[in-house]
């Protein structure tokens, strides 16, 4: 069983996510996300490598460790309100900190990091799980995040990348995108579902897609949910 996953991001008229590239830059609507997060009833949320290494503290962790541990989940809490759950693939991000707002960080692993990272998460009162032997099955992630500490619902905060994947996996039940009026207009830029080159020419699974609710707030953000039927 898997929790129910919402969406949720702010976005540009054009569909892009990188607030600091908009205009005109007061339409940002600061807080509006952090606020929306909280109507939808907060929660267990969900980021991707590149925004989890955002709110990194550490540069690295050592290179080598005496220690072997087994491939299996480890946690240092399973009674929080909420957690911070983080794909790192590869185990890239040395976080330096056990939590970001009070939330317990959770890492989603692959089988191939090394014993030496798995020893700075301990060391830094990181969670981990995995969910695959070389790449991430997103699938079993959230399957185990549901067995292991009961999450029946997740909210997927970003970035593009990782909302495109679990898009293309049949994984999101509910978008809730928050467009405000301001423009991105220019190349480079994440959407909010993204793709690499190698999924480019994959489609998304859904067979269906129906208007939840639309609100305009202030500053003439419009708040639109949709529901999903994934095939």
């Amino acid at each position: 069983m898997k929790p129910y996953v919402i969406c949720h991001m702010n976005a540009s008229v054009d569909g892009r996510i990188l607030g600091s590239r908009w205009r005109p830059a007061e339409n940002r609507m600061a807080g509006l996300f952090e606020r929306l997060h909280d109507e939808l009833g907060g929660g267990s949320w969900l980021i991707g490598r590149v925004t989890g290494s955002e709110y990194a503290k550490a540069d690295s962790y050592p290179d080598h460790t005496d220690q072997t541990y087994k491939r299996e989940p480890w946690f240092v809490r399973r009674d929080a309100a909420a957690y911070g759950i983080a794909l790192d693939a590869r185990g890239k991000i040395a976080w330096g900190r056990s939590d970001i707002g009070g939330d317990p960080i959770v890492v989603v692993l692959t089988e191939r990091v090394s014993d030496a990272h798995l020893a700075g998460l301990r060391r830094d009162g990181v969670s981990y799980i995995f969910a695959g032997e070389r790449e991430l099955d997103l699938g079993l992630a959230l399957e185990i995040l549901n067995r292991e500490l009961g999450l029946e619902r997740l909210l997927l905060e970003g970035g593009g990348g990782s909302n495109g994947a679990f898009l293309r996996a049949g994984l999101i039940d509910e978008i809730s995108l928050a467009i405000c009026p301001a423009i991105d207009g220019a190349k480079g830029a994440p959407s909010v579902f993204d793709s690499g080159d190698e999924d480019a020419g994959i489609a998304a699974p859904i067979s269906s897609m129906s208007l939840a609710s639309t609100e305009l707030l202030e500053g003439g953000v419009v708040w639109l949910r949709y529901r999903l039927q994934n095939r």
